[in-house]
């Protein structure tokens, strides 16, 4: 094509609407031309070509998020639903069981050494040759005929009066060791070598000689050692029996005794103190006479160890005391004997034990008295003082052979 002179209309050679046609020669690009933005020092290794992705705008700025609507924004930030309020409910601490059972246990242990302190001590040792220590624990538990402690509607119910418990018609040997327990009745009437008296009925030696002759002359006709000694009056059985409620007692008889005051019926029953004490005291009735009133003098005493097994007798705190108070009021221990002592014998009070009397025969000299069987008594006495089994042909209920 021919060239076409300038000025004819066609555009000129460095317009600047035409640059893109011809190029430029110019460096400044013109004011409306589209500039390139220079890279930021955060894209130092960014591509220039690269296309670049915007940031994600908020829903809320952007208004078109699900539930606004399509509405726009308002520009201020929509308030927290409110928590649901939670119901009090009251709870228990963790510091209050232990803190309950602390209290518990004060209790328990406080009681009997409040009451230790209301305890008459005696001095029970004797003098003179004994048997040496052995093993196990040996009681002598004496129920004597001390009134002193009895309310004035006791006594009139006992018709009896005020005595200082000069005559014992309980003497029980209580064993506790490996060998198991054994309760062993000694009858009144059994004649021995009583130290200073030649022989006599073995009561008579609490009668004229208090504890330590009566301990010695325990000791003298078994070879037993004896470790502690228990006194118990006629107020500690009926009162502790009642603070009790009442203890079982199951006669194989109708029993009525007018110098006991007893009159019960055959079968197990519940009775309170008075009658439990009656019961105990009565030899008028039974074949046996004393052989058969020490056997219930040890069921009285084993009726008494289960109530004290019982739950109730801990977790009420009343009866507790009253049990407490009641056997304080008319017991007596030897002076050797501490608060942990008493305890453990209250322990071997409970639970099962072999109940024996001492075997025995009609006194040659006279046949209203007893003395030991030489032949079976050995047998029992040397099982306690060995700490070993009874075996069961020297452990009867009367005492005789079977």
């Amino acid at each position: 094509m021919a060239d076409r002179p300038q000025g004819s209309g066609m555009p000129e050679k460095g317009t600047p609407e035409y640059d893109w046609l011809y190029g430029s020669q110019s460096q400044t690009p013109p004011s409306d031309a589209t500039q390139r933005v220079p890279a930021q020092a955060g894209d130092r290794d960014a591509r220039p070509d690269e296309t670049r992705v915007m940031p994600v705008a908020r829903r809320e700025a952007r208004g078109g998020g699900s539930g606004s609507g399509g509405r726009p924004p308002t520009g201020r930030t929509p308030a927290a639903a409110p928590r649901p309020r939670r119901r009090w409910r009251p709870r228990l601490r963790l510091g209050f069981v232990p803190l309950l059972l602390l209290l518990l246990l004060v209790y328990l242990v406080g009681v009997p050494l409040y009451h230790w302190t209301a305890i008459d001590k005696v001095d029970a040792a004797p003098s003179g040759d004994r048997p040496s220590d052995q093993p196990g624990t040996n009681y002598l538990i004496v129920g004597s005929d001390k009134a002193d402690d009895l309310s004035d509607e006791q006594r009139a119910a006992l018709r009896t009066g005020e005595r200082g418990g000069t005559n014992t018609d309980t003497i029980i040997v209580l064993h506790t060791g490996s060998g198991g327990r054994t309760m062993m009745s000694i009858p009144r009437d059994t004649l021995t070598e009583v130290p200073g008296q030649g022989t006599a009925m073995i009561n008579s030696a609490f009668s004229t000689g208090g504890p330590p002759l009566l301990v010695a002359s325990v000791e003298q006709l078994t070879g037993i050692h004896i470790d502690h000694y228990v006194e118990l009056g006629f107020g500690s059985v009926i009162n502790t029996v009642d603070a009790f409620g009442g203890v079982e007692i199951c006669p194989k008889q109708d029993m009525r005794d007018p110098m006991a005051r007893l009159d019960i019926e055959k079968g197990c029953q519940e009775v309170d103190g008075l009658t439990a004490l009656a019961y105990s005291r009565s030899r008028h009735v039974t074949a046996l006479s004393d052989l058969d009133r020490v056997a219930r003098q040890r069921e009285v005493i084993s009726a008494l160890g289960d109530e004290a097994l019982s739950p109730w007798t801990f977790v009420n705190p009343v009866r507790y005391w009253q049990i407490n108070a009641a056997a304080s009021g008319a017991i007596r221990v030897d002076e050797e004997m501490n608060p942990l002592d008493l305890g453990r014998f209250a322990l071997a009070m409970t639970g099962d034990s072999q109940t024996c009397t001492m075997p025995n025969l009609p006194a040659p000299s006279d046949p209203n008295r007893l003395v030991a069987d030489p032949d079976r008594a050995p047998a029992l006495f040397d099982a306690i003082i060995e700490d070993s089994t009874v075996p069961k042909r020297a452990c009867t209920p009367t005492g005789r052979a079977r």
